[in-house]
């Protein structure tokens, strides 16, 4: 079964009756090919436009679904209660299926977390970045697996589902070890899940495809934002972070295996971007169009 995230249309469903007439004549199915695929929904991280979104949350909102987007995730309400955040993407089309929200509200404020991701209808609470003081050695990342873990049960026991999002610290060796490694084993894959940040996994020297291979169904969500091939080490991310289609990341490789990693959601995002709407609207365009 393909990916929930890619649409079906004739062409595809032709083809899988063709198939599905190979295999009936004795075909080795491996050697049947697969018709491509494409994001049905595509997404947009709403902290591309943060600057937008200080100023005017709804017509923001309004200039992201007229470029085509239909879902979002939020990084913030900027003083609007959830209430109100949900009639706004009510209003123009769009629904939220992930936020992202601060780490330190696992120990003091997740319940109204909870409340809110419940008003805005979230499905997946997304914690993004870990305090520099909690991940100075191995033994802190352990610990951090196990708080995510106790907000991944409370999500669970809410009809939620937790997931952490990586940047590029987690990938770099620490007593021997990857921290992104041992966070994963030090949490529960049933109750925490995995929003990978296609970027910066990249920025950080490691494959992707081999955390899919090795942490089958653990991704549904994914960051999307590309990057040029970086000239040396040291070089900041910013530098190097491009619009989706516009960078060396090879996009139809990674979206093949999107079934393995169990990816339902592709939110696309831009850290920096000198137009914001502009660099929304080219991701768009070029996802739009790609196959896999």
């Amino acid at each position: 079964m393909r990916d929930a995230g890619c649409v079906m249309d004739r062409r595809d469903f032709v083809a899988r009756l063709s198939a599905a007439a190979l295999v009936a004549a004795g075909v080795d199915p491996s050697r049947i090919p697969h018709p491509p695929s494409r994001i049905e929904k595509i997404g947009l991280e709403l902290y591309t436009v943060r600057d937008l979104m200080k100023n005017d949350v709804e017509g923001t909102l309004a200039k992201v679904a007229a470029i085509g987007y239909r879902e979002v995730e939020f990084a913030g309400y900027f003083n609007h209660p959830p209430a109100e955040i949900r009639a706004m993407i009510d209003r123009h089309g769009l629904t939220a299926p992930a936020g992202h929200v601060p780490f330190e509200a696992i120990a003091q404020g997740w319940d109204q977390v909870i409340d809110a991701a419940h008003t805005v209808g979230n499905r997946y609470v997304v914690v993004a970045w870990i305090p520099e003081p909690q991940r100075r050695d191995l033994d802190g990342w352990k610990r951090v697996g196990e708080t995510l873990t106790r907000a991944g049960e409370a999500c669970h026991n809410a009809g939620l589902t937790f997931a952490f999002h990586n940047h590029s610290y987690e990938f770099v060796p620490l007593g021997g070890q990857l921290p992104y490694d041992v966070l994963l084993a030090a949490t529960d894959p049933a109750l925490v899940k995995l929003e990978m940040d296609l970027f910066w996994i990249t920025f950080g020297g490691q494959d992707p495809l081999a955390y899919f291979a090795k942490y089958p169904g653990r991704f549904p969500l994914v960051h999307v934002k590309d990057m040029t091939a970086k000239p040396r080490p040291d070089i900041p991310a910013d530098s190097v972070m491009r619009d989706v289609g516009k960078g060396s990341i090879d996009w139809k490789r990674i979206f093949a295996r999107s079934e393995q990693a169990g990816i339902r959601h592709y939110f696309v995002e831009h850290d920096s971007p000198g137009d914001a709407l502009a660099s929304s609207r080219a991701s768009y365009e070029y996802l739009k169009r790609l196959e896999f």
